[in-house]
């Protein structure tokens, strides 16, 4: 997979990244610079979240809701942060430096991936739609004790312990 040169708002993992993910289908590098470029200065909408936000609040009004996000730029920008506390959505603080509370690279996302292979991002929805709500829960136990593994190391990294 040869890949094109960049420019300074958009870095070649991030590129790698959509193109290992979407392959052909992943918009010319231009676009998605222009869109990096965007949210590292808090592009003022977030596309999805309104309607994740709205569809969490029909299915339990009760309950609150609680992101956990890494501390990219797009996560961190001021008009992001606005904007989830002008939906009362709380933010489960990340630490700054974790590789091992990523929450995209253990339990959860490999099993997705395995099952997805080379589909397409509507089967990426679906097959996150069809994991039984053990496989969820043992995501979060698991996540759970790999918090208080870094607690208990006092932040050391501890993925080869």
């Amino acid at each position: 997979m040869s890949v094109p040169s960049l420019n300074k708002t958009f870095s070649r993992h991030n590129l790698l990244q959509l193109l290992s993910v979407f392959g052909n289908e992943v918009p010319h590098q231009s676009t998605i610079s222009r869109w990096y470029g965007k949210f590292k200065r808090g592009r003022g909408q977030v596309l999805a979240m309104p309607k994740v936000i709205t569809e969490l609040q029909k299915i339990n009004p009760e309950r609150r809701i609680i992101r956990h996000q890494d501390n990219a730029s797009s996560h961190t920008a001021q008009k992001t942060r606005q904007y989830l506390t002008e939906e009362n959505v709380e933010l489960l603080d990340h630490p700054t430096y974790s590789p091992d509370l990523s929450p995209n690279d253990f339990f959860t996302f490999p099993k997705i991936k395995n099952r997805l292979r080379e589909e397409a991002v509507d089967a990426f929805k679906n097959a996150a739609l069809d994991l039984p709500a053990n496989e969820w829960n043992k995501c979060f136990e698991n996540w759970f004790e790999r918090m208080q593994m870094c607690i208990n190391l006092r932040g050391e990294y501890f993925e080869n312990q």
